[in-house]
């Protein structure tokens, strides 16, 4: 039997609290159930659980709510409907919830009858609400308005760029970037570098926008640090995302740890990437940033799919052949699910915002998954992480409490990057011949070996720019250029030649997103990696055993500590140089083998 034909699609929960109609249309419509919150008497436990009950449901009909405003402006950022309905919400609702939140998260703090709530997950919701109220200032409520709005301004900036090419029929095309970046895999040098010129180029052409909105938002963003007592941004944002488990000295360690026991082999990769390109190209002498992800041996660029249909089918049938491991369809069913109710838009296309996303929806449970596919073996890893994410939502949208729901990036990420290790194998679904498969392989694993010094590299970026934000230099622009190349040459190979694009190279920031609306957010793909390589290396050791634990830690959501979660998932939470080479000769050992 078609599995599709039984699946139940989950319905959102019951509204008592607001109404099965309720639908939002203006403040005043929502701030009687807010006012309702507030001035409630809570005369017992019980009447303390069924508050927080109610607050729950509201606040995630509102998260929800959000969240198909951003999916379907990010799906057409040329949409100026969709843009106001987006912008409406961040201008006239989120700055009321602010306030009200805070003055919530003091209701459940000091509840005499707080004590009673022994349940797993409320010490590290109380957690977070204390630290929350510690660092609120009503004077930040229009600061975060404005940074909300500013900082969507790089995606429409970015995802209006195109670049005009020849294409197979000697036609002229306008393409976008991340349909661009394809061709960076050609064997033709001559297409790759064309392209790559051209893709530097158009973006070097709003560098002045980018730079100018990047200092709005470093500058705002330090106002709120300072509003909230705090030194600096950096430090204000650890308080603010709940970093209990690890501090910047943490992540100081992890560029420490990477820059010793990863970025050496950098080198080893470049090298072997230049010695294989000469050997197919009697011209070729120099290794260039065009020759980043072409295949060495000269062969054409993997195909994995050629749709988005495709795409999702396949790795559908991808997830049913991890599923065997444990004995059940329950992977495979999220993201049949997901195409039953409509909750994927995969391909690139002129207007769409960059990158990709899984984003929970919190009333209905079923998240919605965002990317650009060009039908190149990034968009199949881009679909599978993104894949982790969805099961994860999935896992966990039974957990009574929004706050129970939403686990740290950290976790998060352990989902999404686990997920690409753990269908790996099963990758010949995409590739019949054995030799594609193997090539694909390679190519992911070497990619993780660049991934942990590209996140040390914009990490240490960040705390950089978020340390001098004080400080106003003659030319704060050059001095970020400066920055930006000494990091960024720290945690990159020395045998890649950027002679003559050096002007490219200091603006090689701008391309990364997570700078402009997430800041901060990006140590949490370091940590999960390494995290995700100990999900594997348990998955080969023991396919069930390895498969149970990564779903045991991500069924847990945020109702325990980090390292608690990691833990269930049997890996450590260790950014040591010891622990951090462990993990990373089993990824290298790995690539030697397929290479053997």
């Amino acid at each position: 039997m078609n599995m599709e034909t039984t699946l139940i699609l989950p319905t959102r929960p019951a509204r008592p609290f607001i109404g099965e109609d309720f639908v939002l249309r203006t403040w005043d419509e929502v701030k009687p159930l807010y006012d309702n919150l507030v001035e409630r008497p809570i005369n017992n436990a019980g009447e303390l659980r069924q508050w927080l009950a109610d607050r729950s449901e509201l606040e995630s009909y509102l998260s929800e709510n959000f969240a198909w405003r951003y999916i379907r402006m990010t799906c057409d950022t040329s949409d100026p409907e969709l843009i106001k309905q987006f912008n409406f919400f961040i201008t006239e609702i989120q700055p009321q919830l602010s306030a009200y939140e805070n003055t919530l998260d003091k209701r459940t703090v000091e509840s005499p009858y707080l004590a009673e709530l022994r349940e797993s997950g409320f010490a590290i919701a109380i957690r977070g609400m204390k630290k929350a109220i510690e660092i609120f200032r009503d004077e930040n409520i229009p600061l975060q308005t404005e940074i909300q709005t500013e900082q969507r301004k790089y995606g429409a900036l970015v995802g209006a760029m195109t670049i005009e090419i020849t294409n197979a029929d000697g036609i002229s095309e306008e393409i976008t970037l991340p349909q661009a970046s394809t061709l960076l895999q050609s064997p033709n040098r001559a297409v790759r570098e064309d392209v790559w010129l051209k893709i530097q180029e158009r973006r070097f052409q709003d560098k002045e926008q980018l730079d100018d909105l990047y200092t709005r938002l470093r500058d705002l963003r330090h106002q709120v640090a300072l509003n909230a007592g705090f030194a600096n941004f950096r430090d204000y944002i650890f308080a603010a995302m709940g970093r209990f488990d690890y501090t910047p000295q943490d992540c100081f360690d992890f560029h420490t740890s990477v820059s010793k026991a990863v970025v050496p082999l950098l080198d080893k990769l470049a090298l072997e990437r230049k010695e294989k390109l000469a050997k197919v190209d009697a011209s070729f002498d120099t290794l260039r940033p065009w020759d980043a992800k072409v295949d060495p041996d000269g062969l054409p660029a993997l195909k994995p799919f050629k749709t988005g249909d495709e795409l999702l089918n396949k790795t559908i049938t991808c997830f049913s052949r991890l599923d065997a491991a444990v004995g059940s369809s329950y992977l495979s069913d999220c993201l049949r699910i997901m195409k039953a109710m409509g909750h994927l838009d995969l391909e690139s296309r002129k207007g769409k915002a960059p990158g990709g996303y899984n984003y929970p929806l919190e009333e209905i449970g079923v998240p919605f998954i965002f990317m650009n596919a060009t039908s190149s073996l990034r968009d199949l890893v881009t679909m599978v992480h993104e894949g982790g994410h969805a099961v994860h939502s999935f896992l966990t949208r039974d957990l009574p409490l929004k706050p129970f729901r939403n686990p740290p990036m950290e976790v998060a990420e352990l989902a999404s990057m686990s997920m690409e290790l753990l269908t790996m194998d099963y990758w010949d679904v995409f590739f019949e011949n054995p030799e594609d498969l193997k090539r694909a392989k390679i190519q992911h694993l070497e990619s993780i070996i660049e991934t942990l010094p590209w996140v040390a590299t914009i990490d240490k970026f960040q705390h950089w720019v978020y340390e001098t934000a004080a400080i106003t230099p003659v030319d704060a622009v050059e001095e970020r250029k400066t920055a930006w190349l000494r990091i960024f040459e720290e945690f990159s190979d020395t045998v890649t030649s950027w002679e003559g694009l050096r002007n490219y190279e200091a603006y090689g920031w701008q391309k990364q997103l997570h700078l402009y609306e997430v800041p901060f957010y990006y140590i949490e793909y370091g940590i999960a990696q390494l995290g995700a390589i100990g999900v594997w290396m348990n998955f080969r050791q023991d396919n069930r055993k390895g498969l149970q634990g990564y779903m045991n830690a991500l069924k847990l959501g945020y109702t325990a500590p980090i390292r608690d979660i990691y833990r269930a998932a049997d890996v450590p939470f260790d950014f040591s140089e010891d622990h951090i080479g462990r993990l990373i000769r089993f990824v290298w050992d790995e690539i030697e083998r397929l290479k053997s």
